[in-house]
């Protein structure tokens, strides 16, 4: 599995996932996720474009970071499914609970039009001072 994070500002992340998200990586995407919220990014985008499967240790994990990111008054949005994975969110319920969007792109264009998150928007808009950070192959990476 591999992670790479980019920092939109200092409250949005985008966090790219590739490779299966199951009970071999899904701890290290959570490390990844949770530092995330230690660094005071409290709204992230998981753009799962490149993630074939998912169990349901992959399940934990993105419930996990929902429950941590709104316990900060974030928000977790899922982007850029498979069919597959659609699937399997909206069979367990959590497409319905959570935003899911067709692209990352769109994913941060509703975040920034949430008021909570226009209102602390730094000066310079969502893009200034974007900053990407690959965290590297994680556990099960070829």
């Amino acid at each position: 599995m591999n992670v790479e994070v980019t920092v939109v500002d200092p409250e949005v992340a985008v966090v790219a996932v590739q490779g299966d998200l199951d009970a071999d990586t899904g701890t290290y995407l959570h490390h990844q996720l949770a530092n995330q919220l230690v660094h005071g990014r409290r709204h992230l985008v998981l753009d799962l474009r490149a993630v074939p499967f998912m169990d349901s240790s992959g399940l934990g994990i993105i419930i996990r970071a929902i429950n941590d990111t709104k316990r900060v008054d974030g928000s977790v949005r899922l982007a850029a499914l498979s069919p597959a994975l659609r699937r399997l969110l909206d069979l367990t319920g959590i497409s319905v609970t959570t935003p899911v969007h067709a692209d990352p792109e769109e994913a941060l264009a509703a975040i920034q039009r949430t008021p909570a998150h226009a209102a602390a928007e730094p000066e310079g808009g969502a893009s200034a001072g974007a900053d990407r950070a690959a965290t590297g192959p994680g556990p099960g990476s070829a």
